[in-house]
């Protein structure tokens, strides 16, 4: 499978689909095998290889589905921020999950993906339209928990909001994992990483990746340990199907900083 070269160096840009609402802008543009959800002044929310639309191109998908990996049998995930539903195919297609819902903000963004982007029907997912701040407290429980709410401007303000962060931790299953896409600061570290430390009392672990971001892995509990042998068991396990490796990622995780 290929990786993506600069965009500037693909073919030409094609413009498959432009819709405004009451936040903004919402473009599906393609370049080459390549499909791009793009939210504003061209600010890319989601890549879509279009021959495999569950092929993880970005590191920060490929270290959040290490988050889904933390678990050893996910039954249920909610996701909180679907854009083009690439991580969600994945682990729909990867994990044996039988019960996974999305909240998206953006009623145009699943009706996009389904159109263009190559989001399936798939009879285990339940889209509801909101927003996730609201929308949590009426969401199920799960053992996994993806918190990826990103407009053009950057992270939404859940992303810091100490209440809402806390009700995702709290709505987990036991032995389940909060998996968050946070923005990183020029040190490195995670934006609100006091809040952050503070909240989860520095029991998480965090994976930097080369598009500039931290994705923090949360365990339910606090005696819930990440087991890195068996994560890394299960990695190996799926790399033939995956078509590539998540071992150098799992190679940089570090405890919270």
């Amino acid at each position: 499978m290929p990786g993506l070269p600069p965009r500037d160096e693909l073919t030409e840009e094609l413009l498959l689909a432009e819709v405004h609402d009451e936040f903004g802008v919402i473009r599906v543009m393609e370049v080459g095998e390549y499909r791009f959800l793009e939210f504003g002044d061209a600010i890319e929310q989601s890549c879509v290889f279009t021959a495999d639309p569950t092929w993880l191109e970005y590191d920060y998908t490929r270290a959040m589905l290490i988050g889904a990996l933390c678990h050893e049998a996910p039954e249920s995930a909610l996701f909180l921020g679907l854009g083009a539903g690439t991580l969600t195919q994945a682990c729909l297609k990867f994990l044996p999950l039988e019960d996974v819902e999305a909240i998206e903000l953006r009623p145009d963004v699943p009706r996009l993906a389904m159109e263009f982007l190559g989001l399936d029907d798939d009879p285990r997912l339940y889209v509801r339209i909101g927003d996730a701040l609201e929308l949590l407290e009426s969401a199920e429980p799960a053992d996994l928990i993806f918190v990826d709410l990103y407009t053009d401007h950057g992270p939404g303000v859940g992303h810091l909001a100490w209440r809402f962060l806390d009700s995702c931790q709290k709505r987990l299953n036991p032995g389940g994992w909060l998996v968050i896409n946070q923005w990183a600061g020029d040190d490195g570290k995670p934006l609100g990483a006091a809040l952050l430390r503070g909240l989860f009392h520095r029991h998480y672990w965090e994976c930097p990746v080369k598009e500039g971001n931290v994705i923090l892995l949360v365990p339910e509990d606090l005696d819930q340990q990440l087991d890195f042998d068996e994560l890394e068991r299960r990695a190996e396990a799926l790399k033939p199907r995956l078509g590539y490796s998540l071992q150098p990622l799992i190679e940089v995780l570090r405890p919270a900083s």
